[in-house]
C-alpha cells in the first residue's frame, strides 16, 4: 500500500473541498440536488468508481474515500453513501446486462439516485456485525420483514423496512426480500421504482438531518428481480458491498471528527496552553481512524474494524468538543455529535463490528480440554497517549 496521496487525489480534495466550502447542512428534500449535480458535472462523483462502459470514470475506491472524508468534514447531507456506496455496487455485481445499461449511466450522471432497503439490520445485512446468510435479516417465515412473490408477469412484495437510508428521495430503491418455502427459502434482491404503486414512504423525524432516513411500507408493490434467481450469490456480495461501504463511512466519520475538532480549536486558541494537550489526544483519534480508513479503502476485508475507529473516534471527539466549546460555539459543533449519534445508529454499534470482526478472525476463543471452547473477555483498549501541545497548533487545518 502506497501511503501518499495522488496528485489526482490531491486535486480530488481539493475540488470538493472548495465546492462544499459555506454549503448548508439542512436540505428540505435530505440533499441539495443542485449541488449534486455540478459535483457529478465536475467530478463525476455519483460514478467515480463505476466502469467507463457504464459513464463511470474507473477511478479506485481510495478516491471516493477522499470524497467521503470532505462531506464528512463538511456535514453535507448527500446521497453519495446510499447511492455510490451501497445501490451502485449492488447492480454492477448482480444485474443483468440489461439492468446494468440501464441504470448505472443514470447514476453516473447524477439523474439518478439509489439507497438499499432492508427489513432488519442493514450492518447485519451487509455481514458487518454477523453472519449474513441465513437471511434473517430480508425476514423468514410466513410473516415479518419483506416477504416476494413471483406472479406471471414478474414479483410483488410486501412488508416494511423502518430504517432505510435516504429512502424518502432516491428514485430507485434496491430492496431485499425473502421468497420460498421450504427448501427453496431464499433471500433476493429487488429494484423498486419510487412511484411504484403500493410504496409508501415516510420520512422520518431524526436527531441528525444530514443523516436522512425514511420508513418504506410496501403493500403488493411490483417489483423487478435484481439478476438472477440466485440466493446463493446475495450474502457474499452484500458482503463485499457492505466492506467497501465501511470503508467509505469510516473516511467520512474521520472527516467530521476532523471538522469537529477544527472548529473547536478555531474557538479555543486563546486558551491553548491550557487544553493543548486534550486537543492533541483528540488529533491522535482522528489521525488514526484516519489512517484506518485508508487502509480500509485499499483492503475493505479490514472495513468493519475501520468504521469502528472511525465512529468511535467521531464520537469522542464530537463529544469532547461539544464539553470544551459547546458554549462558545453553539449548535456548530453540536451537529458533529448528533452525526456521530446517527452514524453509529446506520451501520454499528462499535462493540459488535469489533465483535463481528474478532469472530471471524477467531480471535479471543481458547479450546477447553475435551474440544469445547469458550469466548475470553475483551482486553481493555489503552487509552491514547498525550501528544506534544506543539502539534496542536496545526490542528486547524487537519
Amino acid at each position: 500500500m502506497d501511503a501518499v496521496f495522488t496528485a489526482e487525489q490531491d486535486e480530488i480534495r481539493r475540488t470538493v473541498r472548495e465546492a462544499l466550502t459555506g454549503t448548508a447542512t439542512d436540505a428540505p428534500e435530505g440533499h441539495d440536488r443542485d449541488l449534486w449535480a455540478r459535483l457529478a458535472r465536475r467530478l463525476g462523483l455519483p460514478g467515480l468508481t463505476l466502469p467507463a462502459v457504464y459513464g463511470g470514470t474507473g477511478r479506485p475506491l481510495t478516491d471516493l474515500a477522499v470524497v467521503s472524508e470532505e462531506t464528512g468534514r463538511a456535514l453535507l447531507p448527500s446521497p453519495l453513501l446510499a447511492t455510490a456506496g451501497l445501490a451502485a455496487p449492488l447492480i454492477l455485481a448482480l444485474g443483468t446486462p440489461e439492468q446494468r445499461s440501464g441504470l448505472l449511466p443514470r447514476i453516473a450522471d447524477a439523474s439518478l439516485t439509489c439507497t438499499l432497503a432492508v427489513p432488519g439490520s442493514l450492518a447485519d445485512a451487509l455481514a458487518l456485525t454477523g453472519d449474513n446468510t441465513t437471511g434473517t435479516w430480508a425476514g423468514g417465515g410466513r410473516a415479518g420483514g419483506i416477504q416476494a412473490r413471483e406472479t406471471g408477469d414478474g414479483w410483488t412484495l410486501y412488508g416494511e423496512a423502518p430504517q432505510v437510508l435516504d429512502g424518502h428521495s432516491a428514485g430507485l430503491l434496491v430492496v431485499a426480500a425473502h421468497t420460498g418455502g421450504f427448501p427453496r427459502s431464499r433471500a433476493l434482491l429487488f429494484l423498486v421504482d419510487a412511484d411504484a404503486p403500493g410504496l409508501t414512504r415516510t420520512r422520518l423525524a431524526t436527531p441528525d438531518g444530514t443523516r436522512p432516513r425514511a420508513a418504506l411500507q410496501l403493500r403488493h408493490c411490483p417489483a423487478a428481480l435484481l439478476g438472477a434467481d440466485d440466493g446463493a450469490r446475495v450474502p457474499g456480495v452484500l458482503a463485499a458491498t457492505g466492506r467497501a461501504a465501511a470503508a467509505l463511512l469510516a473516511a467520512e466519520a474521520a472527516g467530521a471528527a476532523a471538522g469537529a475538532l477544527s472548529r473547536t480549536v478555531e474557538h479555543l486558541r486563546a486558551r491553548e496552553a491550557l487544553l493543548g494537550h486534550r486537543l492533541a489526544d483528540l488529533y491522535v483519534h482522528v489521525q488514526g481512524a484516519r489512517s484506518a480508513a485508508y487502509y480500509a479503502a485499499w483492503a475493505p476485508a479490514a472495513g468493519a474494524l475501520a468504521l469502528a475507529a472511525g465512529l468511535e473516534a467521531q464520537r469522542t471527539v464530537a463529544g469532547e468538543a461539544v464539553r470544551l466549546a459547546g458554549g462558545i460555539t453553539g449548535p456548530e459543533v453540536r451537529r458533529y455529535g448528533e452525526r456521530a449519534a446517527a452514524d453509529e445508529l446506520l451501520l454499528g454499534p462499535v462493540h459488535r463490528l469489533r465483535d463481528a470482526a474478532a469472530e471471524r478472525a477467531g480471535l479471543f476463543v481458547v479450546e477447553g480440554h475435551e474440544g469445547t471452547s469458550a469466548r475470553c473477555p475483551r482486553p481493555p483498549v489503552p487509552a491514547v497517549g498525550a501528544a506534544p501541545v506543539a502539534v496542536v497548533r496545526g490542528l486547524s487545518g487537519a
